[in-house]
């Protein structure tokens, strides 16, 4: 398992070479990719071509945290040159002739980029089954779902296809992903990471974020990425992570108040996730920290709300892809035609059920009823939270009800995909930060989650607890057998 910060380390000693380092990566990508499909486009002479430039920035002196460093970008972020698709035919042949602004912070950072990975249609769903380009599988058990929608970030980190992923979060696309696939992911407070360049879904929910193999190569990855951009107005300047000061909660958590809401252990939830959260919790409390039980009322309020704002906000971004702006066309008898042609063969099944939910939820004389109500009760849900962090430093609950389940189980029945993200899409409405990390595994071997959520700009509080929860576990170190 090689991390960020690994990797680093041996390149800056010259133990290896940026080239040699990619290469390596590369041959692991064609030998394991035809099984797991985590990756829709492997970028080998441009990923070789950026090892190389790393190589000569090496030679005279440079050092930055991701110089020569391989990683991997989720097929929703823009990428120069390089083919981007969301996962849907329609935009199956599009390739951007310009970087979103986080891609561009990474190359400019001298990052290597080993290609674009899997993902839901439009970042839509739980599991990575929607992708128009095939399903991923999870590389704990190959008949498994990885998550979703970052599957492809979450099983490519997993299996040693990169060092770390970007990913995208709207409603729980980073942290049940790597949940369900043992590998860590920040969703970072809304605002902290430019959205300029991210194809969008849902434009109040979606954030750019990082799947690695440990809480420390979040922080440098999100420090790479963090800050304002002029071209998001809704991105914000705050106090930058400390990569350095994580060590700083090693040794003790004493004094620290981890809230632990009842709402997040509801019937239905899988006992041997509910027993490795708690066993998770409690070594918190060894380590120190003060758990209490606190309440999250709103919390079972979540999914219809979120499935009232997603869908309509996806409904308005994705009436750009007409057949004369972007991709894929489909040449109907006049223009009319053509919208209805091309969108009828370039969208998948969910993503067509999510445009007709969002357009019925706008539509005139629903509007108030559906939009406008799931925005004052979202409101509610965000004082639910300001109301618990009066009470308490971070809250930790389960990431998903279940680990990995099987590829089809779901996809005949919307509702049961979109319980997955259950205790996930409250953190997103609130506009707050969270993690998931590993802290155990199912009697079938599949790993388990842990959530850790914290206030808006919160992540050094976040990072500082999961930093000092994987020094004192190994569960982040464990791999599967591929």
């Amino acid at each position: 398992m090689l991390t960020v910060h690994a990797a680093r380390e041996r390149l800056r000693r010259r133990e290896v070479s940026a080239v040699e380092l990619t290469r390596a990566f590369l041959e692991r990508i064609h030998a394991l990719n035809p099984r797991l499909n985590a990756y829709l486009t492997v970028a080998d002479e441009a990923a070789l071509a950026m090892a190389r430039n790393a190589d000569e920035r090496i030679a005279r002196g440079e050092d930055t945290p991701l110089l020569g460093v391989p990683i991997a970008i989720k097929d929703v972020l823009s990428t120069r040159d390089m083919r981007t698709t969301a996962g849907s035919k329609i935009l199956a042949d599009y390739t951007p002739s310009w970087d979103a602004t986080v891609v561009a912070r990474l190359r400019a950072m001298g990052a290597v980029f080993l290609g674009k990975l899997n993902c839901d249609e439009f970042a839509m769903g739980s599991s990575t089954e929607n992708s128009a380009f095939g399903a991923t599988r999870n590389p704990w058990n190959e008949m498994r779902v990885p998550g979703g929608s970052s599957g492809g970030s979450a099983a490519a980190v997993a299996a040693d296809l990169c060092c770390a992923a970007l990913g995208t979060d709207t409603g729980g696309s980073i942290r049940q992903p790597a949940a369900l696939c043992g590998v860590t992911g920040l969703k970072n407070s809304y605002g902290r990471v430019s959205r300029y360049g991210l194809i969008a879904f849902a434009s109040s929910l979606d954030t750019v974020g990082a799947l690695t193999k440990d809480a420390r190569d979040a922080a440098i990855m999100l420090r790479a990425m963090e800050g304002r951009d002029p071209c998001d107005s809704t991105s914000v300047d705050v106090a930058p992570i400390d990569v350095g000061a994580l060590n700083a909660m090693h040794d003790s958590l004493r004094g620290l108040r981890v809230g632990v809401p009842v709402e997040y252990f509801s019937d239905g939830m899988q006992p041997d996730v509910e027993q490795r959260v708690r066993e998770a919790i409690a070594h918190l409390q060894a380590m120190g920290a003060e758990v209490c039980e606190i309440s999250l009322p709103r919390t079972h309020l979540g999914l219809p709300v979120y499935y009232i704002i997603a869908p309509a906000e996806a409904s308005a971004n994705l009436a750009r892809f007409d057949g004369v702006k972007y991709g894929l066309r489909v040449q109907g008898r006049d223009l009319i035609a053509t919208y209805m042609e091309t969108r009828g063969a370039g969208f998948g099944a969910e993503v067509k059920r999510r445009i007709m939910l969002g357009t019925y939820a706008l539509s005139a004389g629903y509007y108030d009823a559906y939009y406008i109500r799931a925005q004052k009760v979202r409101t509610l849900i965000k004082q639910d939270f300001a109301q618990a962090f009066a009470q308490v430093d971070i809250i930790a609950a389960p990431v998903s009800p279940t680990t990995a389940f099987p590829l089809g189980a779901k996809t005949d029945d919307p509702i049961q995909m979109y319980l997955a993200d259950v205790f996930t899409l409250p953190v997103s409405l609130a506009g707050i930060c969270g993690i998931s990390i590993p802290c155990g595994f199912d009697h079938d071997g599949l790993p388990v989650g842990l959530q850790l959520i914290g206030p808006a700009f919160g992540e050094q509080r976040v990072l500082g607890v999961a930093h000092a929860f994987q020094q004192t576990t190994d569960f982040h170190l464990k791999k599967p057998v591929l």
